[in-house]
């Protein structure tokens, strides 16, 4: 299909999804038929191509179900990642954030440019020419002006047994955006800065980089820069080491005030997502081009396993003790949201372990971790987490405030069952919940989530 055609059958898709309705399974129906559009269209579908549809497929229904915040940006990214490597398969996908920015502004002036999208049309016969000169044409006005006028009168609406059911500026809103999206997504605009930086994005040195070990200061020749990267990091272990002690005696010995336990323990783990970072950004500094390659470098190599060692080791401490925070309290978002960040953390002390041992870029860095959060958003769009906390925490009896249960998302059947079981129904907030569920289950199908239909109404 040509991309004119794309935009215009997504624009009226989308029209008919959204008119008169709110957001819902139309998101994934609209999504869904995008996807079918791209398989269609799609140029030499590779191993990729069916993973990044298969995610696509399975933030669809993540959507349909739950139509949350991370279901809906798993649904963008997973689109977005998908469309990418069908326009150009040699742009790094990390780019695709500060492109589809671009667009987003772009397109607001770009559809004007109608060379640029729209192809140019040739009437060859008079017979063609008389059809748009003497049908389409008028007809175009005909249409119009009928509209106009059966707004300001409702007897001329009546002599012609016709009246219009349609709010106008609805329809011509949801076509504007509906159009706009699509024209948007499938008219990708690549700016040249893309294709200038795309080579700096590999994940492996050029030859020329191999075979010039440089340093990276002109005033430094390469003995005095390795000497300084070792010095560095030697203090910096030493100082990491006392830093893991101290760190492991206040979380694990020290007796702290509860009521200050839940401060202290995410200040804690705030540090040492802050203190990896840095730690991150030390071994790029040193490992971005000619220590990669220098046969020299060996003692340097070794004390950044070090340095990555420890890091990872103070990674554990805080799982451990953020695992026996949830023991004690039970589990709640920001928690799981710890275990979360620290996962990353972890992974990405084990790509940059990589990235050393097997001679990458610092690029590799960023190529691999923004797959793998990727795959993060798309399981914590795909799991129940409300269910999961509501569930652990009545097993264990701990963090099971009433207000707190009535807080939590998609947790409705544990949260009613344990209500029920307590004696505790209609007597906290869980009424503004209920109404929510008996608001999106006599709303159209369209502009609800499937989640709420498997509900059992509450009479």
């Amino acid at each position: 299909m040509k991309k004119h055609h794309l935009i215009f059958g997504s624009t009226a898709i989308f029209t008919f999804l959204f008119y008169d309705e709110g957001v819902g399974v139309n998101v994934s129906l609209f999504a869904f038929a995008l996807l079918c559009l791209i398989y269609a269209n799609y140029k030499n579908r590779d191993k990729i191509f069916y993973v990044l549809a298969f995610c696509s497929l399975c933030s669809i229904m993540a959507f349909a179900w739950y139509g949350d915040l991370s279901s809906f940006f798993a649904l963008f990214f997973s689109l977005l990642f998908i469309q990418f490597k069908n326009n150009d398969k040699r742009i790094k996908v990390i780019q695709s954030i500060p492109v589809v920015f671009v667009n987003f502004f772009t397109s607001l002036a770009r559809p004007f440019f109608f060379e640029e999208w729209l192809p140019k049309i040739k009437i060859g016969n008079n017979s063609a020419k008389k059809l748009i000169a003497y049908i389409l044409i008028p007809s175009i006005f005909i249409i119009m002006f009928f509209a106009v006028y059966s707004f300001g009168s409702d007897a001329f609406s009546g002599f012609l047994r016709y009246e219009l059911d349609l709010d106008y500026i609805d329809v011509f809103l949801i076509i504007i955006l509906g159009f706009y999206i699509s024209f948007t997504f499938w008219n990708l605009w690549f700016p040249n800065y893309v294709y200038t930086i795309n080579h700096k994005l590999d994940n492996d040195f050029s030859q020329d980089s191999q075979s010039n070990v440089s340093p990276s200061f002109s005033f430094l020749d390469m003995e005095f820069e390795r000497k300084s990267g070792e010095i560095s990091l030697i203090v910096l272990i030493a100082m990491l080491v006392i830093f893991i002690v101290s760190y492991n005696y206040e979380q694990f010995f020290k007796v702290q005030n509860i009521a200050e336990l839940s401060a202290a323990t995410h200040d804690r783990v705030n540090t040492v997502v802050l203190s990896i970072l840095m730690a991150v950004g030390v071994i790029i500094f040193y490992f971005k081009n000619g220590f990669n390659f220098d046969p020299k470098a060996k003692n340097l190599r070794l004390l950044a396993y070090i340095w990555i060692s420890l890091n990872a080791i103070l990674v554990v401490s805080s799982l451990l003790k953020n695992s026996e925070y949830i023991l004690s309290f039970g589990l709640t978002y920001k928690r799981l949201g710890v275990y979360a960040f620290l996962i990353l953390i972890l992974v990405g002390l084990g790509f940059t372990f990589l990235k050393i041992k097997n001679k990458k870029t610092n690029a590799y860095l960023f190529n691999q971790m923004i797959w793998f959060l990727y795959g993060l958003l798309l399981v914590c769009a795909c799991f129940n987490w409300g269910n999961l906390i509501t569930n652990y925490n009545i097993k264990v009896n701990k963090g099971v405030d009433p207000v707190f249960l009535s807080k939590l998302s998609f947790n409705d059947a544990a949260r009613r069952a344990y209500f029920l079981d307590k004696d505790l129904n209609g007597r906290y907030p869980e009424l503004a919940r209920e109404e929510e569920i008996e608001r999106n289950q006599k709303g159209n199908i369209l502009s609800t989530n499937l989640y709420f239909l498997t509900l059992d109404e509450i009479n």
